[in-house]
């Protein structure tokens, strides 16, 4: 009961109106959410949102809120031209074209996350390379590319404000996991919530270590792409112990 009460969970959104996506679903949205939140990975801003499991041309995502007070009735349904489904008069995220044009790139993709996850930021702006420093991140083995927007847009608020600029942002990305924003933050993609979520918290863990280790000196030994390949493998089969735990703290807050 606990649960329910503190997501709010529903098969609908706004308005009582139901949704093309299961309930179970919405509540792992809204629990990364929080989970986000809870471990500084976005603060007021950023977003997370999933494909939906009846109908892949949607996607679900919260309306303008600090992701971790989200509840199920803030969630809403959007095509992937990042158009709302149904009518609704609350704000949106901005930025919600980052979503919808990375979906349409990329078919594997379940679920997205967007933020200013602040340790990353340095390596967006500096021309060092964002690298897999431990086996938790060897998802970072194949390589994080940087979208700047000024190269295609000119002077811009940096923001990701309409489809042009998000399918920009999903060429960069291309089939790779993460893309970092130049100034800006970086997106993540995965093939579900838990993955998306695990991938964007230790995506910020990893830059943290990263700039520790460039600190000491020396020349550092990052992970190969072979090592990166094989830690991936032992990550997707054993996310179910972190997601478990993170899920439970996030709602029962």
């Amino acid at each position: 009961m606990a649960t329910k009460k503190s997501t709010g969970a529903k098969r609908t959104g706004a308005r009582g109106r139901a949704m093309s996506a299961s309930r179970a679903l919405i509540e792992d949205l809204v629990a990364g959410n929080r989970i986000l939140a809870q471990y500084g990975v976005v603060d007021a801003f950023g977003h997370i949102s999933v494909r939906s499991d009846r109908d892949p041309n949607r996607y679900l995502i919260s309306v303008s809120r600090a992701p971790e007070i989200v509840v199920a009735n803030d969630i809403i349904e959007c095509d992937l031209d990042s158009n709302p489904v149904r009518a609704d008069k609350r704000t949106l995220y901005t930025e919600r074209y980052i979503h919808g044009e990375v979906y349409k790139r990329r078919p594997d993709v379940m679920a997205v996350v967007h933020s200013h996850s602040p340790s990353i930021i340095p390596f967006g702006v500096a021309g060092v390379p964002l690298q897999a420093v431990y086996h938790m991140a060897g998802f970072l083995c194949c390589g994080v590319p940087v979208f700047d927007i000024r190269k295609k847009f000119g002077m811009t608020d940096l923001l990701v404000r309409n489809a042009e600029q998000g399918k920009a942002l999903a060429d960069v990305l291309g089939d790779k996991p993460v893309a970092l924003m130049r100034g800006h933050g970086n997106v993540v993609a995965g093939p579900t919530i838990p993955a998306v979520v695990y991938r964007a918290i230790y995506t910020e863990i990893n830059a943290r270590l990263q700039q520790q280790v460039i600190a000491l000196g020396g020349k550092p030994t990052y992970l190969t792409e072979e090592e990166g390949d094989k830690t991936n493998l032992t990550q997707i089969a054993s996310i179910g112990r972190p997601w478990e735990l993170w899920k439970k703290k996030a709602l029962a807050r």
